[in-house]
């Protein structure tokens, strides 16, 4: 008997899904290859059944013979062992994102004789109808809460980029990439207090009250569906942080990260150049307790970050306040650097990871830009995050199309640096 091999990704089967196995199966012995969750989060939605569940309904589909694993969207590792007679799929993937990894596909079946049979791809509307209802599961509070301790599980390095409306939600929410049979997305959105302060052009000293700061969640919240971490500066007082991480909890962020500093807080980039000062461990660990106290469910993530680097305060102190903040019930690290060089980092987690392997750690490599997530993983970082390059990318483009309506005294000249408006519209949902 022939073999088939056919890959799927859905956690809701349709008509069209039922009618390609049975076109798939009536080939031959046919196997499927159940893409794993990190993948289907690195090009789809966040997958509302788990890996287990989808591959039991895949097995009790009649035509079935087995069900294995496909880690990767490129289906070069699964076609070389199993060196399958056919590959099955829907004819959607000769345009678009997939077209590289057809052509990849087609390579490997020429090399030993495989033959792909694509069958017109059906367009079901209960399965779109389905599927926006998922889409809108994900956007609900308790779901989204939940996210990004689901994708720290999954996943060895979870990456995030800053949000600071609805706009800059939407593009960290859709951009993706394909790189060599891989696609690439942003895991979560970080609402970060310099770029919310920077876009109302004001310093960040806190300045931006706690009710601006959850309007401009909810404004992203309302558009998107991925895991937001908030920035939380200092916490402010205790009496006045636990009601905040009540609220942030509440309407579905997934994790607040507070700084070890008191008084009028300035940016880190600043360092010693201002007066700063850091906070006392005894404090800032009451500061930990009681806001754990106040949270109900354990999605909620409180991430205490350490400024003993920044402020030149040494190795040893920033260790001592890493165990320090754990012992009082900090969910993950923060570590920061404004060095470009990334030993003090580097040296941070070497030592950190030796007496703890699994409180997630997290860094912000805005001067040490020059580390990749790969190199961080293999450091045992879990979490980096991307805190300011949309804001920054932003203003010098803003300022020179401003700049050249006045030098031309028309827009002409600055329609060529601009995203046609069409294109902006097609970003934002209608519903």
């Amino acid at each position: 008997m022939s073999t088939v091999y056919l890959s799927m990704s859905t956690d809701i089967i349709h008509g069209g899904h039922m009618n390609i196995i049975e076109k798939a199966a009536e080939l031959g012995e046919l196997t499927v290859g159940v893409l794993t969750d990190d993948v289907v989060a690195s090009y789809k939605r966040f997958p509302l059944l788990s890996y287990e569940e989808r591959v039991k309904i895949i097995q009790s589909i009649k035509g079935v013979a087995r069900v294995i694993s496909q880690d990767t969207l490129s289906y070069k590792k699964n076609l070389e062992e199993l060196k399958p007679d056919y590959l099955v799929h829907g004819d959607n993937w000769k345009e678009g994102f997939q077209r590289a990894i057809r052509e990849e596909a087609i390579e490997v079946l020429a090399s030993y004789g495989g033959i792909l049979k694509e069958f017109a791809y059906s367009s079901d509307a209960q399965y779109q109808r389905l599927e926006d209802a998922s889409r809108d599961r994900l956007s609900i509070p308790d779901v989204r809460r939940s996210r990004l301790k689901k994708l720290l599980g999954m996943k060895t390095t979870v990456n995030a980029i800053e949000a600071h409306n609805g706009l800059t939600g939407i593009l960290a929410e859709k951009t993706q990439v394909l790189e060599e049979g891989k696609a690439y997305q942003f895991d979560a959105m970080w609402v970060s207090s310099l770029c919310d302060s920077t876009s109302r052009g004001k310093p960040d000293i806190e300045l931006v009250d706690m009710t601006s700061r959850l309007h401009t969640i909810e404004e992203i919240m309302e558009v998107t569906t991925k895991p937001i971490i908030f920035d939380g500066d200092t916490g402010g007082k205790i009496e006045h942080f636990v009601y905040n991480v009540k609220t942030l909890e509440r309407i579905g962020v997934s994790a607040c990260i507070i700084e070890d500093k008191v008084g009028l807080k300035k940016n880190s980039l600043f360092g010693n150049e201002v007066v700063q000062t850091q906070d006392s461990i005894e404090h800032f660990c009451q500061k930990i307790q009681a806001g754990k106290k106040a949270l109900k469910t354990s999605d909620f993530m409180l991430i205490a970050r350490i400024e003993s680097l920044i402020l030149e305060q040494g190795m040893e102190d920033a260790l001592n306040r890493a165990f320090a903040y754990i012992e009082a019930g900090a969910d993950g690290i923060m570590i920061h650097s404004r060095l470009k060089d990334p030993a003090e980092i580097f040296e941070f987690c070497e030592k950190f990871r030796a007496k703890d392997s699994r409180t997630p750690i997290v860094v912000v490599p805005t001067s040490f830009n020059m580390v990749t997530e790969e190199e961080w993983a293999e450091r045992n970082v879990n979490v980096v995050i991307y805190a300011n390059q949309l804001t920054r990318s932003a203003f010098p483009a803003m300022e020179t199309v401003a700049k050249m309506i006045l030098k031309n005294h028309r827009a002409k000249e600055a329609d060529e640096v601009c995203m046609p408006f069409k294109d902006i519209i097609r970003l934002i949902p209608e519903e």
